[in-house]
């Protein structure tokens, strides 16, 4: 049965007034110059990026899936042999000796990632999967009430113009239900709607038309070994209502329609550990395509609305009093206001429900997580492949899927890392010889678990540490012992591989990792010399005491492995500590050794008081000084995602101000940040508010709205913290919606900088531990029931 459009329109009027504080577009009085002007739409798999022209339209479009190279063995069959040596060279102090023979022989093998450009390499590339190009008729006629916007409360993009008397819209979305891309044209007036399309790549791509108002592309990539790899196919297929269609070469025209509707699906044969597991490609876009051969425009509408608002609607955000609509400026024009220092807390609103769209928008369970890019990509030359990059920038992707709610977008990540434990273990034994499993830097959809092909970034060997944070903190927020039982022999394996390859350093006799980066830094040793390989930086050892602490407890919840647990627990407290140096900063290296560039942009030896839980200002207050006094050494520009973690940071030390102050950085237009001396890079945001590396990264988004919750909910003190880092800049507001550890949801309200209301919502019974300033509220709960509290923590109807 259909649902009359004025129905359809009717929800979208409804979801849209439902969360009309903040304002939740993205709005634009023009059409998008480049691909990080263009809106990006998604459902998880399947990515569109409207770009919203008028006489011609480009729409580029992307499968998650989409990569080039093939599985390949990564793995230098005698690097354990050189490990001994490689450590004594670090035990004498003699770094530099170390690193050439770890390039000589303990890199992987072959090229790996290519310095980021691996795409006719084994290791291969994510790549876009073709343009979508519209021609529309009146090219010489000039438009007027132009307006392109991206709805966050539909995940719809809409374009509008009035051309020659008639008002002309474009209305797009990628729909989960229907596993297609969906845009419709309309028209003010009968018979106004002509166009033509067609799709194209830039290689190793073939179009054809099928029947009537059909296009197919069919396709393989470079398989990086002088073969053909990955195969793809995408499916287009026009309704329209009146007028007709007719096809000239690979090119379709509708003439003269009352409206029309293009209809693309999409997939490739990647079988590997998440994706559409079909040797078919076409059959499977095929197959998409016909599920939607009776569904009504409204229909897929309707579809799509209850699939994606059932997540985002989760959390509802206001950090301040909702403007007028006639009041609010285009995005490009407030990012540049913010900058400048005029107030707009509700930008910080919409920046963060903009990163909970992105990962609903790129990370849906059965599919590959969100890349470097999410799944937006324009190119075959994706900034460093679009790979994971294991040293930060996919842990990012994920930083707020626990806190912002959004738990069940998480399973992307956790398949990747199950998919990893294999390869991983053959790594382990041929170069170690431990047991157990080990990722390094990078990895990609064929199982890449080797060192970088650099000793100077490659050699970071706590990847997989740093993955399994993720498997744990999912616990801590859940609850959910059935998860535990399948996370517990990925924490075990991960924590036999470290347990096995730690070694005594001879001062203090602590058990440290080698060889080892503090991720892509480096340091000077006494004689001057710049090196970068080093025995237990504070990055891995913080690591380690997590996994283990998290392997420990595990075991005990699960009854299991005692004797693991035993030995953990021994090794655990012999772990180098996080130290303060004589300058009162947190020590990144085991030594105090300089720093060559000491506005770096990775805070790695800050791991363990974000996302880690070692130093909080509460427990350890002297190491919580020693780190502010790290980060205000490295100073606040940087690069996006450099800028987001820094947000997190202070957020973590309890200084809104600050925080709020970097995040005015982060929404800074690309090119405008103020100068610094040593930075290498500004970042900042892009006018449709993708995160700048530069180039465009998508971990900053994700990180920036892991910290502006930060700045409102913190969970990892065994305590619930109310408005924590509060800025000044959000006077009053309200946040629904909100995800404790423990298995709460949070919602609070203030007003003049103080809690006026908070409500915990009990997943489960236990003892909840709420904090808000010098205030402290220890509570029984019970499953189900909400718990209503006042500024004071004193319990409210």
């Amino acid at each position: 049965m259909s649902i009359p459009i004025r129905t359809c329109l009717a929800l979208l009027t409804v979801s849209a007034a439902s969360a009309a504080t903040p304002d939740l577009h993205l709005r634009f009085d023009s059409p998008a110059r480049q691909f990080t002007d263009s809106l990006p739409l998604g459902n998880g798999r399947l990515g569109a990026m409207i770009f919203g022209g008028v006489s011609e339209e480009r729409i580029v479009l992307n499968e998650g899936s989409l990569w080039s190279g093939s599985p390949e063995d990564s793995d230098r069959p005698d690097a354990a042999q050189y490990l001994p040596e490689i450590r004594r060279l670090l035990l004498d102090g003699k770094n530099v000796d170390a690193e050439r023979l770890f390039v000589a022989h303990f890199t992987c093998l072959g090229r790996g990632s290519g310095g980021g450009h691996g795409r006719n390499l084994p290791y291969g590339s994510y790549q876009m999967l073709a343009n979508l190009r519209l021609v529309f008729p009146g090219g010489d006629s000039l438009p007027s009430g132009y307006r392109r916007e991206l709805d966050l409360a539909t995940a719809v993009a809409r374009v509008s113009y009035d051309l020659a008397g008639v008002h002309y819209t474009r209305e797009a979305f990628v729909s989960a239900p229907g596993q297609a891309i969906v845009i419709r044209f309309t028209a003010s007036q009968p018979g106004h709607i002509s166009f033509s399309v067609n799709l194209d790549r830039e290689e190793r791509a073939n179009v054809a038309t099928s029947g009537a108002g059909n296009l197919i592309m069919t396709g393989q990539l470079n398989n990086g070994t002088g073969g053909n790899g990955m195969k793809f196919a995408v499916h287009l297929a026009i309704r329209s209502v009146g007028g007709g269609i007719t096809a000239e070469g690979v090119t379709l025209r509708v003439n003269r329609a009352d409206e029309a509707t293009l209809l693309v699906t999409a997939a490739t044969d990647y079988l590997g550990f998440a994706g559409r597991r079909t040797p078919d490609a076409l059959a499977a876009a095929n197959a998409d395509l016909a599920r939607l051969a009776d569904k009504t425009y409204p229909q897929l509408l309707a579809a799509h609305l209850a699939d994606y608002q059932a997540l985002f609607n989760r959390v509802r955000i206001s950090l301040g009093a909702a403007q007028p609509e006639a009041e609010i400026k285009f995005t490009p024009v407030r990012l540049t206001s913010f900058a400048g220092g005029a107030p707009d807390p509700s930008l910080a609103a919409l920046y963060f429900q903009f990163g909970r769209y992105l990962l609903i928008s790129s990370s849906r369970p059965g599919g590959l997580p969100a890349n470097l890019q999410g799944i937006w990509a324009d190119g075959l030359d994706t900034p460093w492949n679009g790979d994971w990059h294991l040293n930060v920038n996919v842990q990012m992707n994920y930083w707020p899927a626990e806190l912002a709610n959004l738990s069940d977008l998480h399973q992307p990540l956790f398949a990747l890392i199950d998919s990893l434990q294999e390869p991983g273990a053959r790594t382990a034994k041929l170069y170690y010889g431990a047991g157990g499993w080990v990722a390094h830097v990078i990895t990609n959809p064929w199982g890449f678990t080797a060192p970088g092909e650099g000793a100077s970034w490659g050699a970071t060997a706590t990847g997989s540490a740093w993955l399994c944070q993720h498997l744990w903190d999912h616990y801590l927020f859940t609850r959910d012992d059935a998860f535990l039982k399948t996370a517990w022999p990925i924490l075990k394996g991960a924590s036999r591989f470290y347990a096995d390859v730690l070694i005594e350093e001879p001062k203090h006799h602590w058990l440290v990792t080698a060889p080892a980066n503090s991720p892509e830094n480096s340091f000077r040793m006494p004689g001057g010399t710049v090196a970068h390989l080093c025995m237990g930086p504070a990055f891995d050892m913080q690591l380690l005491r997590y996994l283990f602490g998290a392997t420990i407890e595990a075991s005990k919840i699960l009854g299991v492995d005692a004797d693991f647990r035993k030995e953990l627990e021994d090794k655990r407290a012999r772990l180098a500590p996080t130290r303060i140096g004589s300058d009162g900063r947190i020590m990144e290296w085991l030594e105090e050794y300089g720093e060559p560039e000491p506005t770096h942009r990775h805070l790695s030896h800050l791991w363990g008081l974000y996302p880690g839980n070692e130093i909080t200002p509460q427990r350890t207050p002297d190491l919580a000084a020693a780190a502010r006094k790290s980060l205000e050494a490295r100073g606040d520009v940087s690069t996006g995602w450099s800028l987001a973690f820094k947000i997190n940071l202070w957020a973590r030390l309890g200084d809104g101000n600050r925080a709020h102050r970097l995040l005015s950085l982060l929404l800074t237009p690309v090119g405008t940040a103020p100068a610094q001396p040593g930075v290498r890079f500004n970042g900042g945001s892009y006018e449709n508010l993708f995160d700048a590396h530069p180039p465009f990264q998508i971990d900053g988004n994700f990180g920036g709205a892991a910290a502006i919750g930060e700045m409102l909910l913190q969970s990892h003190t065994n305590a619930i913290q109310l408005l924590p880092a509060l800025p000044g800049a959000w006077p009053e507001g309200d946040v629904a919606g909100l995800k404790a550890r423990g298995g709460y949801e949070i919602d609070l309200s203030w007003k003049d900088g103080k809690l006026s209301r908070a409500t915990l919502h009990a997943a489960r019974a236990g003892a909840a531990s709420v904090v808000y300033g010098d205030k402290h509220r220890d509570i029984r709960v019970q499953a189900g029931k909400v718990y209503h509290l006042n500024g004071q923590l004193a319990t409210v109807n």
